[in-house]
């Protein structure tokens, strides 16, 4: 934390000489009651009360002069907060693969479940748009803040939703930063802070070279986060035979690492909401230094609003 006006806070010199000056009091007050000899006369003109009944008004109200000085010295910490039109395009393999159910339900059926919770986790002004990619790639919903088409983008996410088989990473790629261009009349002067999630479990087999779209990715300054899902044991059952398809990320390591992005593995549901959690916690967001001196000026108020109550409320009288 840094102070703007860190000379202020010698001003705490101040509610330390209070404290003590508090503190002599009541030693002394202790001195005069035992020279007092008649006990059971001071007992009835002073009658015992808890001790920390006593200090407690005394103690919340140096606590808020203490809290206000700090105030009064402007503190600022760095606090997280969204970018203005931060578009974040989520796109999701739905190739015949993903129909693997060494994930439960299914790959697929794990991936989606996992894209509504991390869409759900999102400030509601960030853009979200999905892609859906198989042999070629589509956009589902161009990105905005409208969560339910979202959802019911999800919900359509399918095999065969793309109309031809195979893996396309790089059209997937390459179809996610059309759709950032295209979010509004500024995106292509004023191109939005924008973050690719890319699911898939395997390497790619059609389409545009997913290194190229990388190059594309690295120009237009828009990071690739991957997640390789899967397992090496899932298969698939096309008329009563098994099909291996193991998981493969060996091509989406190598995207997110030309991108600037986050390579993730996960092989279970709970794998998976974990890594888009992770994921969450940091696309779309900037760092900046704000000040927060009402937070401490807050807390003293609450302090001096418990001392008046309390002083009130045992001795009938405010501190």
């Amino acid at each position: 934390m840094i102070w703007q006006s860190p000379v202020r806070l010698w001003l705490l010199l101040g509610v330390i000489a209070l404290a003590l000056a508090y503190l002599v009091a009541q030693r002394r007050r202790s001195r005069y009651a035992v020279r007092f000899t008649n006990l059971r006369l001071l007992d009835r003109v002073a009658p015992r009360r808890p001790t920390w009944r006593r200090h407690l008004p005394a103690g919340l109200f140096l606590a808020m002069l203490a809290l206000l000085v700090v105030g009064f010295a402007r503190p600022t910490a760095e606090v997280r907060v969204p970018r203005e039109r931060a578009t974040v395009m989520v796109a999701v393999d739905v190739s015949t693969s993903m129909l693997a159910t060494d994930v439960e339900p299914d790959r697929l059926g794990a991936a989606k479940s996992a894209a509504r919770r991390f869409v759900d986790g999102l400030p509601g002004e960030f853009n979200v748009g999905l892609v859906a990619f198989a042999g070629s790639a589509a956009v589902l919903v161009p990105p905005s803040t409208d969560r339910e088409a979202l959802h019911d983008g999800i919900e359509r996410l399918a095999e065969g939703v793309t109309g031809v088989q195979g893996t396309a990473i790089g059209e997937a790629i390459n179809t996610s930063l059309g759709a950032v261009k295209a979010l509004d009349d500024k995106a292509a002067t004023e191109p939005p802070p924008a973050r690719i999630i890319l699911l898939s479990d395997g390497a790619n087999t059609s389409g545009m070279d997913p290194l190229e779209a990388a190059a594309d990715a690295v120009a237009a300054k828009v990071p690739v986060h991957t997640i390789s899902f899967g397992t090496p044991s899932g298969f698939v059952d096309r008329g009563g035979r098994p099909i291996q398809v193991p998981v493969d990320g060996e091509t989406l390591q190598a995207v997110a690492e030309e991108t600037g992005g986050g390579f993730h593995q996960a092989g279970t549901s709970d794998e998976l909401r974990a890594v888009y959690d992770d994921i969450g916690s940091s696309v779309g967001w900037r760092t900046v230094r704000q000040d927060v001196s009402a937070r401490f000026i807050g807390l003293g108020l609450v302090f001096a609003m418990g001392a008046a109550f309390g002083s009130m409320r045992w001795f009938s009288r405010l501190p």
